[in-house]
């Protein structure tokens, strides 16, 4: 019975470890890209060739122009078994609901496109009310809106806000045009769907159109076509999958780190019981096996355990995760062999890997310790324990480091998770070295509050310092990561925000109002000021087959050339920019003044550009600068993401009545502008906190609890010395919360000199003073359920046996 409950702590430890892994492993295989609603009938879908984007996980297609997309569709058209090839095409339009857009969580990307309506055929949509628009000035609306056929409409588009009758309903987002107002508001084309017979092979057909379409672009089928997904979702998706890969890493390493921990105090509480063996004879390799046998014996239980758990929770954390934003909302959850299977073998390898240690400290027992009654430690640390803890440290620290200055949020992220982790290990090896040291600034109020309990709760600490820190070690871990993890989240979340606003000389900010960006009308308003962004497609020198996307603004010429917008010019001048031919572009481009430099608008024509000037990288927030003229005329669907307003009070400029924008203050601006990624990433950190302090919860009731029930000898003798039960569970309780304190102490050492680290690598990134945001409720939190834990796990047990061996020990 001893056994099992000493046990008891690492197979839960398991059990929660192998059900996380699972719940990643079943959310991970769910998480690849789903066939749009709104292309699902169209059994063969051919996309617009890819682009290459350095700066973009998901390039955008090259668009076909209309001349070629015509092409294509007759020719597809012609196919054996092909009903109709239609052309898709997407552009921007949103109703107004009493002057503005309506709310929709997490501003879902079909809820603010067009389409014309024969791409209703592609999504098999059906009209439960109402008539198809036949013309301008026409359209079809989901259902869900509230509008009935017959009723006006203000729809906003790229250019402002334009009056239209609702015709038709139908039970799907977004809203469908005539054909041809389509082919208006979006020339460029980057998918054709194919409607087949019921009698066509899809297979034959995508076959034949590889033949029509060659390289000029790609042909899908049945699950191919989930690459047709919105990038919206995919990068949803890809949170997703990053913060599931995070939190599975974190559960394996933490499943070790609680496996090892549990079978090192229990390898040193049954030191004596070990001594026995040794000296009746059991050899080291015996004793070993002896550990081994009982970890394995854990991991399998464990295993079939948490594969059960696991599998249960699989479409309750699925919903939640839709719900939270991390994925879109066709995520579904499909089990399969693989997970149970990595999970049956991995259950085992971590019980073994955390057993590691312990086995072969239990082997180097010698026959002696069977004689021996009192548990002083030779010695707490070895040369080795100083080395590996160093290393750590030192590795951790270079880590922290490079959170705060990597490129990308989520490789900034991962950097944390595994600077957590080296600086975690390290302190933990470290920690029976800084156990006296902690203690002894502790000495006076143990001394003067405490009396002869302080007293013995202080040299029981000091002189078992190894078993001090085994036993401290889980609220550090919990401390340590929840406190780094939240304090360089928010740390980097307000440096970010700092950078944005310092970066910027305008006392207010004109931005969208529940839209993805601002129409013509918005930006009326400040002449000159708006710069209209969009995406060209051009060869980039030496650098492979295949178009890049370049990022676009399109800029009021006269206006740009007079003011000082910091554009730093190496060559050429930026008062030639003008007409639909010229264009500015940055050094990294590689062309120089006077080249002619040939692009694919969104439109999809190709447009020879003259290069006027040369400007140096970062020095304006694109590749090229055109005019804006030339980017609304080859992309009609262009939306500006902000305007900087100068001066304030009253001289700020409202925003227009029903355009979809709003004005405010920098600060406000500057911390919204990254609002939904850093919305996500917070709860992606939440996760992480709850996996590790959840872990540490088990660990430090565990941990104590084994504790406890090996000190039953101690207690009785101080019993026996004249202690009441109250003395007694007081001492318990002090001893429990000076384990915390230390494990809080170490812990908070770690993250914070960390923080320390990576405000000092923000600092230089963003260019600008950045304050150390200390996340109080979180370290208040964690180091608070430590210590309820610690003294429900510390003074129950001892209760109990105090009251269990009433008899023998006088009052």
């Amino acid at each position: 019975m001893l056994k099992i409950r000493r046990m008891a702590g690492a197979l839960v430890a398991v059990v929660v470890g192998i059900a996380l892994v699972v719940l990643a492993l079943l959310l991970l295989l769910a998480g690849r890209p789903i066939v749009p609603d709104r292309l699902a009938a169209a059994a063969v879908v051919v996309q617009a060739p890819g682009s290459r984007s350095p700066a973009e996980a998901f390039p955008p297609t090259v668009p076909w122009s209309a001349a070629r997309t015509e092409e294509l569709r007759r020719e597809l058209t012609a196919l054996p078994g092909v009903e109709a090839a239609i052309a898709d095409r997407s552009f921007y339009v949103q109703a107004l609901v009493d002057g503005r857009p309506p709310a929709v969580a997490g501003q879902r990307q079909d809820t603010s496109e067009g389409h014309g309506w024969s791409s209703a055929r592609l999504g098999g949509l059906s009209l439960v009310a109402g008539a198809e628009p036949r013309g301008p000035g026409e359209v079809v609306v989901d259902r869900a809106l509230g509008f009935r056929p017959g009723d006006p409409v203000t729809l906003l588009t790229a250019t402002g806000p334009v009056r239209y009758t609702v015709t038709g309903l139908v039970d799907a987002p977004g809203y469908l045009v005539a054909d041809e107002v389509a082919a208006e508001l979006a020339p460029g084309v980057r998918a054709i769907g194919l409607v087949l017979g019921a009698d066509a092979d899809p297979s034959a057909v995508a076959a034949a159109a590889r033949g029509i379409v060659g390289t000029g672009g790609r042909v899908l089928s049945g699950d191919e076509r989930g690459a047709l997904e919105p990038r919206d979702d995919a990068r949803a998706r890809w949170i997703g999958m990053q913060a599931l890969t995070g939190v599975a890493t974190l559960a394996g390493f933490v499943t070790v780190f609680v496996v090892a921990s549990t079978f090192a105090f229990t390898v040193a509480q049954r030191r004596r019981e070990l001594g026995l063996l040794r000296a009746v004879g059991a050899t080291p390799r015996q004793v070993r096996r002896m550990v081994y046998g009982e970890a394995l014996l854990v991991g399998v239980v464990g295993a079939v355990l948490g594969i059960v758990v696991g599998a249960a929770a699989a479409p309750i954390v699925a919903r939640i995760l839709v719900g939270g934003g991390f994925e879109p909302a066709t995520y579904e959850v499909r089990y399969g062999p693989l997970p149970f299977l990595v999970a049956l073998a991995l259950g085992p390898m971590v019980a073994l890997l955390g057993a590691w240690s312990a086995a072969r400290r239990a082997a180097r027992v010698r026959p002696l310790e069977a004689l021996r009654e009192a548990a002083v430690e030779q010695r707490s640390m070895g040369r080795t324990r100083w080395v590996v803890g160093g290393l750590l440290l030192a590795l951790g620290t270079v880590l922290a480091i490079g959170t705060a200055t990597a490129d990308d949020a989520q490789d900034g992220a991962t950097l944390a998770l595994y600077s957590a982790m080296a600086l975690i290990t390290g302190m933990v090896a470290l920690a029976p070295a800084a156990v006296r040291p902690i203690v002894r600034l502790l000495r006076l109020p143990f001394r003067r509050g405490g009396g002869a309990i302080g007293l013995l709760v202080r040299e029981g600490a000091t002189t078992a310092a190894r078993r001090t820190a085994s036993t401290a070690a889980p609220v550090l871990l919990t401390v340590a990561f929840a406190v780094l993890v939240a304090g360089m989240v928010r740390t980097s979340t307000a440096a970010y925000a700092a950078g944005r606003a310092a970066g910027v000389d305008a006392g207010h900010v004109l931005v969208p109002d529940r839209t993805p960006g601002m129409s013509d009308a918005a930006v009326a308003a400040v002449p000159g000021a708006a710069m209209l962004p969009s995406t060209v497609f051009a060869a980039e020198n030496g650098s492979g087959p295949g178009l890049r996307a370049w990022s676009v603004l399109g800029v009021d010429t006269a206006a740009f050339a007079r003011a000082d917008r910091g554009a730093r010019v190496v060559a050429g001048s930026l008062g030639d920019l003008g007409g639909g031919d010229t264009a500015v572009v940055t050094e990294s481009v590689r062309r120089g003044v006077g080249d002619a430099y040939p692009v694919v608008f969104a439109d999809g024509e190709r447009v020879s550009l003259r290069v006027v000037a040369v400007v140096a990288d970062r020095s304006v927030r694109a590749d090229l600068l055109l005019s804006r003229e030339t980017v609304r005329r080859h992309d009609p669907s262009a939306l500006t993401s902000a305007i900087y307003l100068p001066g304030g009070g009253d001289a700020v400029p409202g925003a227009p009545a029903g355009t979809g924008a709003r004005v405010i203050d920098v600060a406000t601006w500057a911390a919204e502008a990254d609002s939904s990624e850093d919305r996500l990433v917070w709860l992606f950190t939440l996760m992480l906190i709850g996996v590790s302090a959840g872990y540490g919860a088990i660990a430090v009731a565990n941990t104590l609890l084994m504790a406890a029930q090996g000190r039953g000898a101690d207690l009785r003798v101080m019993r026996l010395a004249g202690a009441t039960r109250r003395q007694v569970a007081g001492y318990v309780a002090a001893e429990s919360a000076l384990v915390v304190l230390i494990g809080a102490v170490l812990g908070g050492v770690v993250a914070f000199g960390a923080l320390v680290s990576i405000r000092a690598g923000l600092s230089q990134q963003v260019g600008a003073a950045v304050e150390l945001v200390v996340p109080w409720s979180v370290v208040g939190g964690v180091v608070g359920l430590c210590l309820l834990l610690a003294l429900l796990a510390g003074v129950l047990p001892t209760r109990r046996m105090l009251r269990e061996r009433a008899i023998r020990m006088p009052s």
